[in-house]
């Protein structure tokens, strides 16, 4: 006879360091994970029609007869835990990391095997401490359900299971944030409640009967199956790393001043901050990166031990007035060395200094990071796949072949995951882009794709910055460049470190009047990104600006910047033959506009009539008279017809 089969919702959970915490304090914290299972965990399971199908020391394995009663339990547990353990230090808090699955599984008596089993167990293994991680037929059974903004992960190989899983991540953060959906059980620590001797006997003979079977291997051999000890090892299986995860180490400080270690952590936390906010990225809790403190580097045992697949650490030295600061990224599988940069900056305002120090370092070690990620052979791609090699052939020069490469890669990635927000604002953004920097085959079907895209994903994602900086970049390639301002002013209130929203925000407030303000937006922005491949349309601007304000000198020391790194700009010629003819130099502005008109296949305007009809309409009367004065003019010094 077959064994008796079900579809079950599976809720794997354990505590994150437990063996850590047990190793600080091992008596109080078996009490407390005693006291949160008795008055948390277990009652709402319960009161979700689950059961618990066996604990495991320092976590469990619960099934429920629905998957939306699974992941509403999940969510009451983890903020239940976050209210229990609101006033314990953060260091020794316990916190449950948890996976749901939905599967067909074998049921026995006492418990259930399978793949549904082990893929739950993999889950929570991906969980970040106080955070539920689910597969995509979860998340598919309860989105219509349940208002949580579960994040995709892609798809993750997991150990022991044939075909790559789609995982979605609730975080701690939007847990927290979640609306109550239940009434908290018992979560003051101080009102303990009256318990009798009978009860206080059994709940005694149980944690008893719990601990020998998790301690005493020979019990647990001698009584279970082989398929029962696969289920129960997976839950303690080492972490499969997420592609985009790392753990800030605690930067060294080389100073010999124990009094001077608050700057590097400051350094260490700010950079784990700025990180977390990148897309799509894993980053380990400070709290958790602070516990490797002033101990020996073992790259690759931190990965296996975290889950992660990068380790950045570095080191602060001050002399004087001077600070150096060195940071390096590090290859959790194979211990190689990735990356590496030195800051040297004067002390002056710390705060400033540190600020500068930790944005510069996040930025240049993002785009390693995608470039690492996205050079990784794969023989299945899948959507993210697809996102991360178009994420890092955007960070190549702008070229028509360029945006060509990264269209047909987010475009794959659509075709795999319609619903990707990621791959629906990345290709709306560069669509917007190619036609901002004048290399796109037919303007009006890139905009009208663009805006399609950019609906969607405010529909699904309405407080996303990358979201509002894609929408930005279609209303500023559209030349309504005041509705831009607020998308780029949203983007920058959650991410100041965006150095091409500054960069955006430069060219709105320049073609909406605020002259004054752009230079200081572009200098804020190549401080950000100074090795930027697109760092050439920054120096344009700079150069536009210079130009308008009759400073022939600085304009064309700006825009030959700017060609030379990217000669493909048509644009970026057409302004420097201005400045050339507004100097006087004819010869140099006739060749430069003569290689714009070749870089566009001669579509470049040809006559100062033209270049108002489709130039001067996005700015502001209080910037025309400057235009007419500097930039008409010196088209005309440089030979260009009037009609």
């Amino acid at each position: 006879m077959p064994p008796a089969r079900r579809l079950t919702a599976i809720l794997a959970a354990d505590v994150a360091g437990y063996s850590r915490l047990m190793g600080a304090d091992e008596e109080r914290t078996h009490e407390r994970l005693k006291a949160h299972l008795q008055e948390l965990v277990n009652p709402k399971i319960t009161e979700h029609r689950g059961r618990i199908v066996k604990n495991t020391g320092d976590g469990l394995l619960a099934e429920f007869p629905s998957v939306v009663d699974a992941v509403r339990c999940a969510v009451e547990i983890q903020r239940g835990m976050g209210d229990r353990e609101l006033e314990i230090l953060e260091d020794t808090r316990i916190r449950f990391r948890i996976g749901i699955n939905l599967g067909d599984v074998i049921v026995e008596e006492h418990d259930i095997f399978g793949d549904g089993v082990n893929v739950a167990a993999r889950l929570e293994g991906l969980a970040q401490p106080g955070g539920i991680c689910v597969s995509r037929m979860v998340r598919d059974n309860v989105r219509d359900k349940l208002d949580f903004a579960f994040e995709d992960m892609g798809e993750q190989s997991v150990k022991n299971i044939a075909r790559p899983v789609r995982v979605y991540a609730l975080r701690p953060e939007a847990v927290a944030q979640l609306p109550r959906v239940g009434m908290p059980i018992a979560m003051s620590r101080r009102r303990h409640r009256v318990v009798s001797p009978i009860t206080a006997a059994i709940a005694a003979v149980l944690v008893i009967a719990t601990l020998a079977w998790w301690i005493w291997p020979p019990m647990r051999s001698s009584s279970t199956t082989p398929a029962a000890v696969a289920a129960t090892t997976s839950v303690a299986q080492p972490l499969v790393a997420p592609r985009l995860s790392i753990v800030v180490l605690p930067f060294v400080s080389l100073s010999g001043d124990p009094d001077q270690q608050y700057f590097a952590d400051g350094i260490t936390e700010d950079l784990t901050t700025d990180l977390s906010r990148l897309e799509n990225m894993f980053v380990i809790s400070r709290n958790t990166a602070f516990t490797y403190k002033d101990k020996p580097v073992n790259a690759k045992q931190i990965g296996r031990e975290l889950g992660v697949r990068y380790v950045l650490e570095g080191s602060v030295q001050r002399s004087g007035n001077l600070a150096r600061v060195n940071a390096q990224l590090i290859n959790a599988e194979t211990a190689a060395h990735l990356w590496a940069e030195r800051f040297d900056r004067e002390m002056g305002d710390l705060f400033a200094l540190q600020n500068d120090v930790t944005n510069r370092i996040a930025l240049a070690f993002h785009i390693e990071l995608i470039a690492a990620e996205a050079a990784r052979p794969t023989e299945h791609p899948d959507a993210l796949d697809y996102i991360l090699r178009g994420r890092a052939a955007r960070l190549k020069p702008n070229s028509r072949n360029v945006y060509a490469e990264v269209i047909n890669f987010y475009e794959r990635a659509l075709a795999l995951d319609p619903r990707s927000i990621e791959a629906q604002t990345r290709l709306a953004e560069v669509l917007a882009d190619r036609v901002l920097d004048g290399m796109s085959n037919s303007n009006p079907s890139d905009l009208a794709r663009a805006e399609e895209l950019v609906g969607e994903a405010l529909a699904a994602s309405p407080r996303s910055a990358p979201v509002h900086f894609a929408k930005g970049e279609i209303l500023r390639a559209q030349g309504r460049f005041k509705e831009a301002v607020p998308e780029f002013e949203t983007v920058l209130a959650t991410d100041r470190n965006n150095a091409w929203a500054l960069f955006a925000l430069a060219q709105c407030r320049l073609r909406t009047g605020s002259i004054e303000d752009v230079i200081p937006l572009v200098e804020q922005a190549i401080r950000l990104s100074p090795r930027d491949p697109n760092v050439g349309l920054m120096y344009f601007r700079i150069g536009e600006v210079h130009l308008l304000q009759s400073q022939a000198d600085e304009a064309i020391s700006w825009l030959e910047k700017a060609r030379n790194a990217n000669p493909e700009y048509s644009f970026v010629r057409v302004f420097l033959a201005s400045a050339y003819g507004f100097r006087g130099e004819t010869r140099q502005a006739t060749a430069e506009f003569a290689a714009a008109r070749r870089l566009t296949g001669n579509g470049s305007p040809s006559t100062i009539a033209r270049e108002k009809a489709t130039f001067v309409g996005g700015f502001s009367p209080a910037i025309r008279p400057l235009l007419e004065a500097t930039y008409f003019a010196g088209l005309r010094k440089a030979g260009v017809p009037e009609e």
